[in-house]
């Protein structure tokens, strides 16, 4: 079982339960070697990131990241609780998989998670003079904001 797999890399993990897919939440500290045993262990493959997000809690944030195995076809969403919002760093995985890249300069731009290891960590849609980060549930923009 996939399951059972995945805890043998990483025991720590916990598992969700009634989920379209296997997803397990880890520390972001164990981000790193979890992504290279995901592409890199045969049984596994996952081969394919086809979504990398942030989610903001207030407490803290969350990097979501869904794979999938174009091998073995099986999918899975990891969550990397990143537990610092005032320095949040996780590592990049753009060298694991290159989809990595942009979506990494997505959620830097937007929520202000750092990456370290990342080649071109910059701004992706917001000028360098931006300040702040428009996605996080603090950010207050009095100029720009609609209110409802």
């Amino acid at each position: 079982m996939i399951q059972e797999k995945l805890l043998s890399i990483c025991p720590a993990a916990v598992f969700e339960e009634n989920t379209q897919w296997p997803t397990m939440n880890i520390d972001s500290a164990e981000w790193r070697k979890l992504a290279e045993a995901l592409k890199n262990e045969n049984d596994l493959a996952f081969d394919y990131l086809f979504c990398v997000t942030c989610v903001d809690w207030k407490t803290h944030l969350t990097m979501v990241y869904h794979l999938s195995s174009t091998l073995h076809r099986h999918t899975i969403v990891v969550k990397a609780k990143i537990a610092d919002r005032n320095n949040a760093i996780i590592d990049s995985v753009y060298n694991i998989w290159a989809t990595a890249e942009l979506n990494e300069r997505e959620a830097y731009d937007l929520f202000g998670v750092h990456f370290t290891n990342h080649p071109d960590l910059r701004r992706l849609f917001l000028s360098e003079d931006w300040v702040g980060f428009p996605l996080r549930k603090d950010y207050e923009d009095p100029i720009n904001m609609i209110k409802l």
